[in-house]
């Protein structure tokens, strides 16, 4: 029986698995779980990892370069995320080993937690919360409704696709910036960034990470920004100039922001910007519901199944580099 070890720690196991996923994957394999309390790095992975045919892994354990010599029964590394960042591709497909990714099952969770977002900042929930809990009386303070504002929402991907019509639902105008989409959404207007970030009451940042976005979000930027608008982002930490929103947020250049994301370890917000009072942050959760984490555990075990069957899985990123899948079965 082919052997998987799964890099989750025990605390990662029920948030970012599941039983149910669990259980599943053992019906293909014998599963061997990382049971030391941390996160591995690639010495203590390889070393875990020796004699396993798949390796399982959770968005923090990273496959650098180093890894892949000292695990030759190895045939494919599994990501139980979207993002393969930290995953040496290139050197793993020089090993012959297949890596994947799995697929956006969260787009609901992180849609709806724009629309959190943006209520908590329009009705000061979470400041009026704060003060009830440290025994203060919270004072009224004015909010906005929803209705009749407009989101803009950068990047038209799945998650910008599903949060549109939220958006229209609640009567706010939407405007989606994307230059490598043609929005044909009815009901939302495509403008270009500068555009978007003039109009905007609630910006919602979706854009994919990569070299070219580093830092899309700078001064010159939230300078475009109204005075009164909201900067929320759900893709990535490096997507912000950080110490830019610090002084727009100092110099009350835009109302406040709220973000699920930063550059601090696993990607959650920088401490720095999460303890501000005009800030609402959360820890990387917005993807965080059952449905979401149990979407992307089973599509592994979707791929470890595809691969003894002789398929090529959905998701493989290094297809025609991964010929140690001929060990199972010729593809």
């Amino acid at each position: 029986m082919p052997t998987v070890f799964l890099t989750h720690t025990p605390d990662m196991l029920a948030n970012y698995y599941g039983a149910r996923a669990l259980a599943a994957l053992r019906e293909l394999a014998t599963v061997k779980l990382n049971e030391t309390g941390r996160v591995l790095d690639a010495r203590a992975l390889a070393q875990a990892a020796r004699g396993c045919d798949f390796i399982v892994s959770d968005r923090q354990t990273a496959g650098p370069a180093e890894v892949f010599p000292l695990v030759p029964d190895l045939v494919a590394f599994l990501r139980v995320a979207v993002d393969i960042r930290n995953i040496d591709v290139a050197a793993a497909g020089a090993h012959g080993i297949l890596v994947t990714h799995a697929t956006p099952g969260f787009v609901a969770s992180v849609a709806e937690m724009a629309i959190g977002y943006m209520v908590d900042c329009a009705r000061h929930i979470t400041a009026a919360t704060l003060d009830y809990r440290a025994d203060r009386e919270a004072e009224p303070r004015m909010g906005r409704q929803l209705k009749g504002a407009t989101l803009g929402i950068m990047g038209y991907g799945a998650i910008g696709e599903y949060l549109a019509p939220l958006g229209l639902a609640l009567g706010m105008t939407v405007l989606v910036s994307d230059p490598f989409k043609t929005v044909a959404t009815p009901g939302v207007r495509q403008v270009d960034l500068p555009e978007l970030l003039k109009q905007s009451d609630y910006v919602v940042c979706l854009v994919v990470a990569n070299e070219e976005t580093e830092n899309l979000m700078n001064a010159a930027a939230f300078a475009q920004m109204k005075t009164s608008a909201v900067f929320i982002n759900l893709s990535r930490g490096n997507l912000v100039d950080e110490q830019a929103l610090a002084a727009a947020l100092d110099a009350r250049r835009i109302a406040g922001a709220a973000f699920d994301v930063g550059r601090a370890p696993d990607q959650k917000p920088s401490l720095f910007l999460a303890r501000r009072a005009d800030v609402i942050a959360t820890p990387h959760t917005a993807g965080l519901t059952p449905e979401a984490a149990e979407h992307q555990a089973f599509d592994t075990v979707g791929q470890v199944a595809d691969i003894l069957a002789g398929r090529m899985p959905a998701g493989a990123a290094n297809p025609q580099a991964a010929h140690r899948l001929a060990r199972f079965q010729k593809l």
